[in-house]
């Protein structure tokens, strides 16, 4: 029997983020990927410190972009790449009073270093009030790191290409098919409601769609333009565009309703033809309070899970794998604002 520190089931930012944890640590371990892809991997990859709605910031924001580099360039060291674009979000205001609102909140300790005060005019798309820029965003080149990644485990002989079989899982005995593990961190995003040991935990779906469009004319190369939705080029000639919010229409195949959303969303601030090439969508784990879903599981003392990532799934996945790593490792308390223990 092979023995191991640790089994991650998943392969979303959650998953791929502790594991990153799991190396730099020289951690032996295993992650199990079944090949479909996660909503993480058809994510967007936006990283953004600000609530576009309302020009608000969110908890631990700042520590949370500043540790997201600091993990980006511990990854370069093994996989020879950087992942960062830097892209910084332009978001086009509807009126006057949201260029107001922009400044005052500016002004404000925890905004000023997010919220430029300098507005642009972008050439191409429709921005009459202009677009104020969010310093410190940017966008992860989603497709190359997750193909990197994999390549990497691969290679090393960290990944198993198999669905988990939660029945050949012996919690007791820390035993899993011919494996002997000492930790077991479950990363399963919607997943986690077919986990018999974690199915409880309170994460709702939520429908994400995207379109990848042809555009007639070329949008700046070096931004990310947000007014309803966040539009930037691809890698291989079209641009992203997306993603909706849908908590209602959970079936697994593309909602014509949201396409059109998109369709309608996009030809508000895009004046010139365009067209649609492909649709995508995946499911968002969330919980009502908007954090992270971290502990260890009530009666199996080596069983974890790390969920509800949301749409923050990169600033979040990336700064909480740190913190379930210390929890498990150096019995550092978790946060209580993500500790599972606060639905108990």
């Amino acid at each position: 029997m092979k023995q191991i520190d640790y089994i991650i089931v998943g392969d979303g930012y959650a998953g791929m983020f502790f594991a990153h944890q799991l190396i730099r640590n020289n951690k032996s371990f295993v992650l199990f990927s079944e090949g479909r892809k996660s909503a993480s991997q058809v994510s967007a990859g936006i990283i953004n410190p600000v609530v576009l709605k309302k020009f608000t910031t969110f908890w631990k924001a700042q520590e949370q972009i500043d540790f997201l580099k600091k993990t980006l360039t511990e990854i370069k060291s093994y996989t020879g790449k950087n992942y960062l674009i830097d892209s910084p979000i332009h978001r086009i205001f509807h009126d006057e009073n949201e260029q107001k609102l922009w400044l005052k909140k500016s002004e404000n300790d925890e905004l000023s270093g997010f919220l430029d005060k300098k507005f642009d005019h972008l050439e191409v798309v429709k921005n009459n009030f202009l677009t104020g820029k969010v310093n410190q965003s940017a966008r992860l080149q989603v497709s190359g790191f997750f193909v990197d990644l994999f390549d990497f485990l691969e290679k090393n002989a960290f990944l198993i290409k198999e669905k988990f079989d939660y029945t050949k899982l012996d919690a007791s005995s820390g035993t899993y098919k011919d494996l002997q593990f000492k930790n077991a961190v479950f990363c399963e995003g919607m997943g986690v409601t077919e986990n018999p040991f974690f199915s409880d935990i309170a994460v709702n779906p939520n429908k994400g769609h995207h379109i990848k469009v042809k555009l007639s004319h070329a949008i700046p190369e070096d931004v990310t333009i947000k007014k309803k939705h966040f539009l930037f080029p691809t890698d291989n000639g079209l641009y992203f565009y997306g993603g909706t919010y849908d908590r209602e229409q959970l079936h697994h195949h593309v909602d014509e309703s949201a396409v059109t959303q998109l369709v309608n969303g996009l030809s508000e601030i895009y004046p010139h033809d365009f067209e649609v090439e492909e649709v995508n969508f995946g499911f968002r784990p969330t919980v009502k309070d908007r954090r992270p879903i971290i502990g260890r599981h009530a009666s199996f003392k080596n069983l974890y899970v790390f969920n509800g990532l949301g749409a923050r799934g990169i600033l979040n996945g990336c700064y909480f794998s740190k913190s379930l790593y210390q929890f498990i490792e150096e019995d550092i308390p978790l946060h209580e604002e993500v500790s599972a223990e606060r639905f108990k």
